[in-house]
């Protein structure tokens, strides 16, 4: 069905039997749930604090000996918000986030090269979205330190990170 023939369907229904579908949909998938309880009461301020306690979780376990280091948990929570509407700032700050907990895990460690590249697209995605929302001035000083810190650790793809730094000047 298109969009088109969706919106003429729904104008036709009856406003009763529209709450009806509504409330179908509501109570059958767990998504169109999350939607409607993020749009009414989005506490997103809690929402970004557990998916950085996750975040950090993966990195540095609390409850098991080694860690996962996986990109993938952090990229979950910001596609999500993303689809969700989140504010941008809070977005941008746990994108930020995820490099820097990231960082600190990478001290002293012998990591593969997969893992620096991964947070080469992470550092490419932040700063693109922190640009792209006009953000760059607030958040300024942690996409440098995360640049510096890359320079200086003497990580793998350096020369991506630089780049990244050039395309937004």
């Amino acid at each position: 069905m298109s969009k088109r023939q969706l919106k003429k369907y729904l104008t036709d229904l009856p406003k009763s039997e529209l709450e009806e579908q509504m409330l179908d949909l509501y109570q059958r998938f767990p998504v169109v749930k999350q939607y409607y309880d993020f749009v009414f009461n989005p506490k997103e301020e809690k929402l970004i604090q557990e998916a950085k306690t996750k975040i950090s979780n993966e990195y540095f376990p609390v409850r098991r000996k080694r860690p996962k280091a996986r990109r993938s948990v952090a990229q979950k929570f910001i596609k999500h918000f993303m689809k969700l509407g989140m504010e941008a700032h809070l977005l941008a700050d746990l994108m930020l986030y995820n490099l820097e907990i990231a960082q600190t895990f990478s001290n002293n460690r012998n990591l593969p090269d997969s893992f620096f590249k991964s947070m080469l697209n992470s550092f490419e995605e932040a700063v693109y979205f922190i640009s792209i929302q006009g953000l760059l001035s607030e958040f300024q000083q942690r996409i440098i330190a995360i640049y510096t810190f890359s320079q200086t650790e003497e990580w793998p793809f350096d020369e991506g990170f630089s780049r990244v730094l050039d395309s937004i000047d």
